[in-house]
C-alpha cells in the first residue's frame, strides 16, 4: 500500500507531467496524472483474481496532450453544455468559447482536463490520498471570477475509488465538475453486454444538438428504463428518436432518486463474462451515461488497440447539463461565500453472474 510518482511526459514549454501509482494492497491499484487531473489507470480484480486496466486511454501518456474525447480526465469549469455558448447571471450575459457547433462543452477550448494541475497534498495513512489543485483566473473560457478547485483521489480499503472535489470563487459565477473516465470492465471490444442499472426513474430529453428540453420525462415504457439492469446494447438500435441523438446510443442525463446532498447509489455496471461490478455513488443530482457512440475507430488506445464505437462508456456524476438556461434545474451557481463540494465514489467488487431483465 502506499504511492509512488514518475515523469510521464513534457509540455511543449518543457513542464514536467507527473503521475502518481496508488495501492490500497487490497487489489485495487490507481494511477492519477497531473494533466487535467487525469486517471490514466485503474487495476481491478475479476472473479478469479485476475487483475485489468478498467478505463480506456494511452500507453504513451504524451497521447493525453493532445485531441482526445476526455479519456479520464476531470472536466470543468461547466461538465457537459450550455447552449449556445452563453448564459446570464443577475442580468449580465457571458459569452462562452463554442466548442462544439454553436455550444459550449465541458469547459471549452481549454478546459480543466488541458490545465497541468499541482500537488497540493499527499497521504499514505489511513489510505492512499492525492489531492490536486488549479486555479481558474476571471475570464477563463469566458466565465467570471477567479475560482480555486481541489480534487482529491483515495484509494479506500473497500476497494473503492474516491473522488472529494473542493471550490471557492472569488465573484458570482457557475461550476459543475465530474470524472470522465471511460470504462470497460471486461477489456473487450465494447461494453454492449455490460449489464446496467441506473437509480434515476426520469431523464432529461434532448433536441438534435444535445441539449436537454427542459422536460423531465419518466423512464417507464422507453430504452431509458434501467431501473433493472439492463444490457447496455440490448436496446440501443430501437426506434426511438432519443437514441438517434449524437450518432446512435445514450448520451444522456438521468434525474436520480433520493439524493440530496449525501452520498448515495447512482448507478451499478456489472461486466457478466469476468464477474467485475462497479457501483458508483455520488451526492449530485444527476448522472450523464454517455455509451461511446463517437468513438470511430481512428484513436488507438492501450495496448494498439483501437476504439471504436461502445468501447467503453462513461458515467458521469454532475449538476444537469445547460442547467443556467432552465431555472427549474437544480442550480449550478456558485457565490463568493459557497463553497462547492461533490462526492463521487467508484466501488468495485467481483461476483457470480446475475439474471438481467428481459
Amino acid at each position: 500500500m502506499g504511492i509512488t510518482w514518475n515523469t510521464v511526459a513534457r509540455t511543449a514549454s518543457g513542464q514536467a507531467v507527473l503521475a502518481a501509482t496508488m495501492d490500497n494492497g487490497q487489489g485495487l491499484r490507481a494511477r492519477v496524472m497531473s494533466r487535467g487531473a487525469t486517471l490514466l489507470e485503474l487495476w481491478a480484480p475479476d472473479r478469479h483474481g485476475r487483475q485489468a486496466d478498467v478505463v480506456l486511454g494511452f500507453d504513451d501518456a504524451r497521447a493525453y496532450l493532445g485531441v482526445q474525447p476526455y479519456f479520464g480526465a476531470v472536466v470543468g469549469r461547466y461538465a457537459n453544455r450550455i447552449a449556445g455558448a452563453e448564459f446570464a447571471i443577475d442580468g449580465r450575459r457571458y459569452r462562452l468559447a463554442a466548442n462544439e457547433g454553436r455550444h459550449h462543452l465541458h469547459g471549452g477550448r481549454r478546459g480543466f482536463d488541458k490545465l497541468e494541475w499541482t500537488l497540493a497534498e499527499e497521504r499514505d495513512a489511513p489510505f492512499p490520498e492525492i489531492v490536486w489543485r488549479c486555479v481558474s483566473p476571471d475570464g477563463d473560457e469566458g466565465y467570471p471570477g477567479r475560482v480555486e478547485v481541489r480534487v482529491s483521489y483515495a484509494l479506500t480499503p473497500d476497494n473503492a475509488l474516491r473522488l472529494e472535489y473542493e471550490a471557492r470563487c472569488d465573484a458570482p459565477t457557475i461550476l459543475n465538475m465530474t470524472q470522465h473516465a471511460y470504462w470497460n470492465l471486461g477489456v473487450h471490444d465494447d461494453v454492449l453486454e455490460h449489464e446496467l442499472e441506473i437509480f434515476g426513474s426520469r431523464f432529461l430529453p434532448v433536441d438534435a444538438g444535445l441539449i436537454p428540453t427542459g422536460e423531465l420525462r419518466p423512464v417507464a415504457g422507453t430504452p431509458m428504463d434501467f431501473r433493472a439492469p439492463y444490457a447496455v446494447g440490448a436496446r440501443i438500435a430501437e426506434p426511438d428518436e432519443q437514441l438517434l441523438r449524437g450518432g446512435g446510443g445514450y448520451d444522456h442525463n438521468w434525474v436520480l432518486d433520493g439524493v440530496g446532498g449525501e452520498l448515495a447509489l447512482a448507478a451499478r455496471l456489472h461486466e457478466p463474462r469476468l464477474g467485475r461490478t462497479m457501483e458508483v455513488l455520488t451526492t449530485q443530482p444527476g448522472l450523464q451515461f454517455y455509451s461511446g457512440n463517437q468513438l470511430d475507430g481512428s484513436l488507438v488506445g492501450k495496448r494498439g488497440r483501437r476504439y471504436g464505437r461502445h468501447a467503453g462508456l462513461c458515467l458521469e456524476t454532475q449538476h444537469f447539463p445547460d442547467s443556467p438556461h432552465h431555472p427549474d434545474f437544480p442550480t449550478t451557481l456558485l457565490m463568493p461565500d459557497d463553497v462547492y463540494r461533490h462526492r463521487a465514489l467508484y466501488r468495485f467488487s467481483a461476483d457470480h453472474a446475475r439474471s438481467v431483465a428481459a
